[in-house]
């Protein structure tokens, strides 16, 4: 995908870049190699089942550092050289976008890299983001010069007063911090912290795609996140707490089967839509205690029946949240799902029925090395962590400069947003 052209120098990376997706039900990790042209070649991959990791925070500080040492040893073990540093997903602490706009005079002087800076770069933090809070991203979405909207580059330009739409995404401090935590224990430090469905976009999306509005929906165990792009940025993030698992749980508390055997159930014969010979197929169903009956049979009608409406209740919680956020038009006709949990049969079909889009499964862009087990669109993520430690240059610091007088409320930033560029 395009970048904005900032005043930061774009990262020059060299040797080993690791990438590390903490999940609800999965731990993946890739580590890559950059050739003299900046080529990414994939030359080690490892995944493992996640434990101690609930709805993407972290509830089991000692299960969770078990699990990620297991995957990232098996990347290591792969590659042959041990890694110092990982960029790291992040679900925890329901991650949030804010829309920030603003403007400071410039006295009609030509604009440089210092009004770039004087504008973006300051010790005080927005007084909108929370104090628990931590904030993740800041990509500037758009410049004005004096009327003029839709500025990509002001540099060079001329005017009274320079302006500029900023897109911050911040986390509750809390579980960031303990994931963080978790990682540091592993002896590993973190070289970035990318918000999940911002990683799955970078790792799956085409620029055509992000240049024309698409909604990316990262369908994962323990959350649904999703991320709005429009000519070539991302303009709003949100977090459901809802995922895959709990479809699991349904299908585990309806049937009354134990829940690795409802995982079974939903990998195998699951499905998001009904079909006619539904009421025909028979599906063997183990009991709770496998001591006292025997598997009962099930049409697989009934599995429908539990799986549909829990997806139902994702699609729809996202239309709301596009809806309320004011980017269910923005966001265009295509919608891109990523994650396990959008591979269930059916689920392109009922996303495109409830959100009224276009809608195709995202797999990670093709890079040398990349092994066929990480193909699926459950790699999206991690694939899109390494992406964004190479080549990402979009963003500027966490500290910002803060105009003086009264910020203006979310909805009036929204609306001053979507005013500037359409």
């Amino acid at each position: 995908m395009k970048r904005n052209t900032k005043p930061v120098q774009p990262k020059i990376k060299s040797g080993l870049v690791a990438a590390l997706d903490v999940g609800t039900t999965k731990i993946a990790c890739l580590i890559a190699k950059l050739d003299a042209e900046g080529e990414l070649s994939v030359v080690g991959f490892g995944h493992h089942e996640s434990n101690g990791v609930r709805r993407g925070n972290i509830v089991d500080l000692d299960a969770a550092e078990v699990a990620i040492r297991a995957t990232v040893e098996s990347a290591e073990r792969m590659t042959g050289e041990n890694i110092r540093e990982v960029t790291i997903n992040v679900t925890a602490g329901l991650p949030r976008s804010h829309l920030v706009a603003y403007e400071v005079a410039i006295a009609g002087h030509e604009i440089g890299d210092a009004d770039l800076r004087r504008i973006l770069d300051t010790n005080t933090i927005l007084n909108d983001i929370p104090e628990d809070h931590d904030v993740l991203h800041t990509v500037p979405v758009g410049y004005s010069v004096d009327s003029t909207r839709g500025v990509r580059d002001p540099r060079g330009m001329f005017g009274q007063r320079l302006g500029v739409n900023l897109h911050v995404v911040s986390a509750a401090s809390g579980p960031v911090r303990n994931l963080a935590t978790c990682i540091y224990r592993c002896h590993l430090d973190i070289s970035g912290k990318v918000v999940s469905p911002y990683a799955a976009a970078l790792g799956s999306l085409n620029d055509d795609e992000a240049d024309l509005g698409v909604t990316v929906i990262d369908m994962g165990g323990g959350t649904t996140t999703f991320a709005v792009f429009f000519d070539g940025e991302v303009v709003h993030t949100d977090t459901i707490a809802v995922g895959g698992s709990q479809v699991t749980s349904d299908i585990a508390r309806g049937l009354s089967t134990p829940l690795v055997q409802a995982e079974r159930v939903k990998t195998l014969f699951g499905s998001c839509v009904p079909s006619p010979s539904d009421d025909l197929f028979l599906i063997e169903i183990p009991p709770i205690d496998d001591r006292a009956s025997e598997p009962r049979p099930l049409k697989r009608s009934e599995l429908v029946g539990v799986i549909r409406p829990r997806m139902e209740e994702i699609f729809e919680m996202v239309r709301s949240g596009l809806e309320d956020a004011g980017f269910d038009r923005l966001s265009g006709r295509l919608v891109v799902l990523t994650g396990g949990a959008c591979q269930l049969p059916g689920a392109a079909d009922l996303a495109g029925k409830i959100l009224d889009k276009q809608v195709r499964i995202g797999r990670p862009r093709p890079v040398r090395g990349l092994p066929e087990a990480a193909t699926g669109p459950a790699f999206a993520t991690v694939m899109g962590l390494l992406r964004y430690a190479v080549e990402n240059t979009a963003e500027v610091d966490t500290t910002m400069y803060q105009p003086a007088g009264k910020p203006p409320s979310r909805f009036g930033r929204i609306g001053h947003w979507l005013r500037e560029n359409f």
